[in-house]
């Protein structure tokens, strides 16, 4: 088993190379700039702070208000080590998960799947939308993001009626 000294001397050596913080830089820019242009063009939507995460998982919560009423949020997520984008469905807290997920056991939900309730599981659905992003071309990604957030935030309201 490495230690955490022989993980940093690891960590030292990527960093030198220069492309790790490169590649981050990038990724978090266009994060942030995904959830500017979002939270410019729908108004009528909450727009969370950026988490960045501790380089497993960036995300931002970009919610319509009648989600964010009933206590729920769309997050918008960068899994890192997968990089690639999903959407999730979650709660303000583990009880309200447990309980949307409940009352969603055995509907019919067509392309989505209800999360486990497990450590470490904060979705009540994740649904994967873009598994190889394509980052330099930033105006495609951002409009493939947008187009499945809004899909997403339709068919949502429409299993939860």
């Amino acid at each position: 088993m490495e230690t955490l000294n022989e993980y940093v001397k690891e960590y030292k050596l990527q960093l030198k190379k220069g492309k790790i913080q490169k590649a981050y830089k990038g990724i978090m820019s266009f994060i942030f700039d995904l959830k500017t242009y979002l939270d410019r063009k729908y108004p009528d939507y909450h727009a969370g702070a950026l988490y960045s995460g501790y380089m497993d998982m960036t995300y931002f919560a970009f919610t319509p208000l009648y989600l964010k009423r009933q206590k729920l949020k769309v997050a918008v997520v960068f899994l890192h080590e997968e990089c690639k984008f999903e959407l999730w469905l979650a709660a303000g807290n583990r009880k309200m998960q447990q309980e949307y997920i409940n009352r969603l056991e055995g509907q019919d939900m067509g392309k989505y799947k209800l999360s486990e309730i497990k450590p470490g599981v904060d979705s009540i659905i994740a649904h994967s939308i873009v598994d190889v992003p394509d980052f330099d071309n930033v105006e495609q990604l951002k409009n493939q993001i947008e187009n499945e957030i809004m899909e997403f935030v339709k068919d949502i309201n429409k299993i939860l009626a």
